[in-house]
């Protein structure tokens, strides 16, 4: 699934790096530099190099904030690993180095043993600068999810509309909540990136990462947005990866906590962990997040979050997600109900409440997002690895064969030097 060039046919990332090719810059910006949401500049290439690091320039955001505690602290413990050695799936060497720069990261850190032993950053990202997650959001929501059920406030077997009564007449009118979290609901929605007419798009109208055209009639809030969609075979049969699955979840969140997601993430999770920064999600015409995908944080924070899930919840002195929670996901689903869906670079693989579960030697597991965004956790090698990119290809599948086999090779590399 693409919507540009390949990598080889599309200039480097030194060549679109948005600091050297001006996007931005001068007090106004000249005509030729601007990026702007309106025209739709915001998402072409090269010009998304900056604006995922620059998404509260470009859209109304909510903050998510860090509490008034201290920061925790990310002890460092500084290696090279750059000339690290791997193997892509096509067969070509490659260095952590390179890898870096030939799929477009904007920023990359690695933990070890909860140390920080790398973090490099490129393009319009700075240390201080959240970074939109993109459906890295997802493993958020999920997580938060995870915590109303151990709580008892959520019940995955009980329907969708015991929670959201105003779903009854759409496709999750008849689904129940386990069958949202897992993706395995029949829809008729697409998600497809290259096809201008995919249901996508109207989801990013709604949800206000799209401009509305004036002859648009369609839903203007994920809201209603979501009470229109239409069922297409039955539930709980196989997985397939639609972003109003989660968009529903958070719609249950909502509901089963009586507070907004950003609040939520804050009291549950951003505080509790010692976040750096406050973190922010882009929302809706109605101020509503995008559970699915509308979270921005900085790098250092994304990979707190990977620790706190590495460490089963217990994180800076507490426990902050139930460990039965992590637990749980890092089982996995069924890889039965995966394999359908044709993740080629995945075999094996399963999704479990908004996770990408590996299955591989190491049992990793992983939040992803398009454009090259990704928290991947390895349990066996104690590594967390948290990176935020801006590819000109959306679909993981132009990452995945260069960034999987690299990290597993650092894995294995870690563990032998300890």
């Amino acid at each position: 699934m693409s919507d540009a060039p390949a990598p080889s046919q599309a200039p480097t990332a030194a060549e679109t790096d948005p600091n050297t090719l001006g996007w931005m810059q001068g007090f106004p910006p000249s005509q030729d530099k601007l990026i702007t949401f309106h025209d739709g500049s915001f998402r072409n290439f090269p010009e998304l190099r900056w604006a995922w690091s620059n998404v509260r320039q470009l859209v109304p955001t909510v903050n998510v904030w860090r509490g008034a505690g201290g920061t925790s602290t990310l002890p460092r413990a500084e290696r090279d690993i750059g000339a690290s050695t791997s193997t892509t799936m096509d067969g070509r060497p490659m260095t952590f180095a390179r890898m870096f720069d030939e799929t477009y990261a904007d920023g990359i850190a690695v933990l070890h043993k909860g140390k920080l032993i790398h973090e490099r950053y490129a393009g319009a990202l700075k240390p201080h600068k959240p970074h939109i997650a993109m459906s890295v959001t997802k493993s958020f929501t999920g997580t938060l999810a995870g915590i109303l059920v151990a709580e008892g406030k959520i019940d995955p077997q009980a329907p969708v509309t015991d929670y959201v009564p105003e779903l009854k007449d759409s496709a999750f009118g008849d689904a129940d909540v386990h069958e949202v979290m897992d993706m395995t609901t029949g829809l008729l929605y697409t998600e497809v990136y290259t096809d201008k007419n995919s249901d996508v798009w109207g989801l990013r109208r709604a949800n206000g990462m799209a401009p509305i055209p004036p002859d648009y009639e369609g839903a203007t809030d994920i809201f209603s947005f979501l009470c229109t969609q239409k069922k297409q075979g039955e539930h709980g049969k196989a997985f397939a990866y639609k972003t109003v699955n989660t968009d529903v979840l958070a719609w249950i969140i909502r509901r089963a906590s009586g507070m907004t997601l950003s609040d939520l993430l804050s009291e549950r999770i951003w505080a509790p962990m010692g976040a750096e920064e406050d973190a922010h999600y882009h929302v809706d015409r109605i101020g509503t997040e995008s559970g699915g995908g509308g979270l921005s944080t900085t790098l250092r924070d994304l990979a707190r979050f990977g620790e706190v899930m590495r460490n089963h919840g217990r994180f800076n002195g507490r426990q902050i997600v139930p460990a039965a929670v992590v637990e749980d996901i890092e089982r996995g689903a069924d890889p039965a109900k995966f394999k359908p869906a044709g993740y080629t670079t995945l075999p094996g693989g399963s999704y479990r409440n908004q996770w990408w579960v590996t299955h591989n030697e190491h049992g990793a597991y992983m939040a992803r997002g398009v454009y090259g965004q990704g928290l991947y956790i390895d349990p066996k090698a104690e590594m967390v690895i948290a990176r935020y990119a801006s590819h000109p290809v959306a679909g993981n599948a132009a990452n995945d064969p260069v960034t999987l086999p690299a990290y597993m090779a650092l894995a294995k590399e870690l563990m032998i030097r300890g």
